[in-house]
Order: structure tokens, then sequence, then C-alpha cells
């Protein structure tokens, strides 16, 4: 399998970016190819402006979506966006450049009977994704009486996610189902009616069972 990581955390020393190694040490343990962007260390530009759109007319009002998505067809996106949509092809600021129009959003058609290509499709098709995050609080925050609430509760599934992390190209993903296929209104988008089984609420109508 091949997995990306990006590291969004100033110090090499912090516990994110230790987390962030400890992933890589355990993944590529196992056989896996990883690719890791370390924002800081890249001196990454966290911020959407101008200067992201080449031949962008300055002098009108900026449209991201419209930039974007001009610059994706144009094969115009700066290098470095295009450097880390390849590595997510392979596998806060950053996800607002490298997320543009035409790659992660807008993509496909928009017709009577497809609103863009989402939901099992698109350039993201099949692949997966894992957020881990460091949390802003002392020992005393998480404490038995502490306002976050004990950190054993609060961590109650690391150890489902350790194992996760190791099967996590062997597991069955929830089959939802797909926005295009004919079971969804366009361009409402809800559900066609007696789709789902009965009992099913919430998320659960949305699940394609055999």
């Amino acid at each position: 399998m091949k997995v990306f990581v990006v590291l969004a955390h100033p110090e090499p020393q912090s516990l994110n970016a230790s987390l962030a190694r400890y992933a890589v040490e355990v993944l590529e343990g196992a056989g896996h190819e990883v690719k890791v962007s370390d924002l800081y260390a890249m001196n990454w530009k966290a911020v959407v402006d101008v200067n992201d759109f080449l031949e962008c007319n300055q002098e009108e009002r900026l449209n991201i979506g419209s930039e974007s998505l001009r610059c994706m067809k144009n094969g115009t996106l700066t290098p470095d966006v295009i450097a880390e949509q390849e590595k997510l092809r392979g596998g806060a600021g950053w996800v607002d450049r490298v997320y543009a129009a035409g790659f992660a959003y807008f993509v496909g058609e928009r017709t009577p009977t497809r609103h863009f290509d989402k939901f099992g499709d698109g350039t993201l098709a099949g692949k997966r994704a894992m957020c881990m995050v460091t949390a802003g609080g002392t020992a005393a925050h998480f404490s038995a009486r502490g306002i976050n609430g004990p950190m054993d509760d609060v961590l109650w599934i690391q150890a489902a996610m350790k194992e996760r992390l190791l099967t996590l190209d062997t597991t069955e993903p929830i089959p939802y189902r797909k926005q295009n296929y004919g079971d969804y209104t366009i361009p409402d988008l809800q559900l066609q009616p007696g789709l789902e089984q009965e009992g099913d609420t919430g998320f659960d109508i949305h699940i394609k069972r055999p």
C-alpha cells in the first residue's frame, strides 16, 4: 500500500512529529511505501491568494474556485501544489491549496443526471485518510475529574486505531451508495423512496446492502 503522511507542526521534537515518525516506522516495517510532507520543514505557503493562480486577472475579484478550476484544467497550478497532488494520486493551508477545484471538488460533469463526481467517484476515489492530532490540555485537564474527561476514555479507541492502521489496505470500506447511479434525485440528492431497508434511519439508509 502507498501511504502519504502530512505533518503540520513547527517543532521537530514535538509529540506530533514523534507520532508521524512512529507512523512511518510502523508502516514501512509492515512493507508499505510511505511519503512524507513536513510542511514547516518545506516552508509551505499556507495562504491561498492570487499568487497561486498563474495568468490570473488581478484587476478582477478573485474567485478561488473558478481560478483553481481554470488552472487545474490548463495545467498552470503552482509547482509546489502540483507536487503535493502527485503525492496524493500515489497515496489547514495545505488542504486549502492542494485540494483544488477540478482535483478534489467540481470534478466531472454537472448535468440533469449527474451532480459532479462525488461519493464513490472522482479523483480521490479509493483513497483512505486518517487524521492524527494532539490534545491542547494538561494532564489535570484529562484526569478523572478534569473538564476534558479521563484520558483513558478519550483514547478508548487507540488500540483499535493501531490495528486499523496495520490492516487499512485489507479492511473493507463501508459500502455507502454512489451518488450518480440512480439511487438519488438530481440535483436535490435525496435518496429515492423505498431503497432503504425497514428500520434503517440516519446514515444507515445510505448504506447499499445486498
